[in-house]
């Protein structure tokens, strides 16, 4: 037994059950196929539940899902059926919480494919490799928001974007001087 808690996948679907985001850190869906297949199963099973208010549970092929909607909005958290569904939820409030940080409080699918590079970034600071890192919304939201880095922070602490950005800046300071 594993000491620290997996997620098998996220997923961030519409309210027709169209991919918006996803991030796979499992191999029990090997394919794309697969994957459409397993993202319309759990859309089916969920779309006649009102997960508006708080964090849903279910199980699905020996997984927990916990799932909640906002607007036009699917959030999921998959994890195996050994998890621990409080770990789960909380992953999942902390990505929603910081997506919602991110987007203002505009959280609807225009504005979710109009920052989705946000979205991913908040999927890599909460999860890599399968692993939860982070479920605080404040600090997931501060890791992956461009705008609220210091310009002057190493690149280290920058993501790729905020380093390129900032090394676009660095680069026009060079060549008008």
């Amino acid at each position: 037994m594993e000491l620290s808690p997996k997620v098998k996948n996220i997923l961030l679907l519409d309210s027709e059950g169209k991919r918006i985001a996803a991030k796979y850190y499992s191999d029990d869906w090997p394919t794309n196929t697969a994957k459409e297949a397993f993202e319309k199963a759990v859309f089916s099973k969920t779309q006649k539940t009102n997960a508006r208010t708080e964090v849903e549970v279910t199980a699905l092929e020996n997984n927990i899902i916990v799932y909640k909607f906002v607007q036009d909005l699917h959030f999921f958290v998959t994890g195996g059926e050994e998890e621990n569904e409080l770990i789960l939820a909380s992953v999942l409030q902390g990505l929603f919480d910081a997506v919602n940080l991110l987007l203002r409080g505009n959280v609807d699918k225009r504005e979710a494919l109009d920052n989705l590079d946000l979205i991913f970034l908040c999927f890599d600071e909460i999860i890599d490799g399968g692993i939860v890192l982070e479920t605080d919304a404040n600090v997931i939201a501060e890791k992956a928001g461009i705008n609220s880095i210091d310009p002057n922070a190493p690149l280290s602490e920058q993501t790729i974007s905020q380093a390129l950005a900032t090394a676009r800046e660095h680069l026009t300071r060079s060549l008008l001087k």
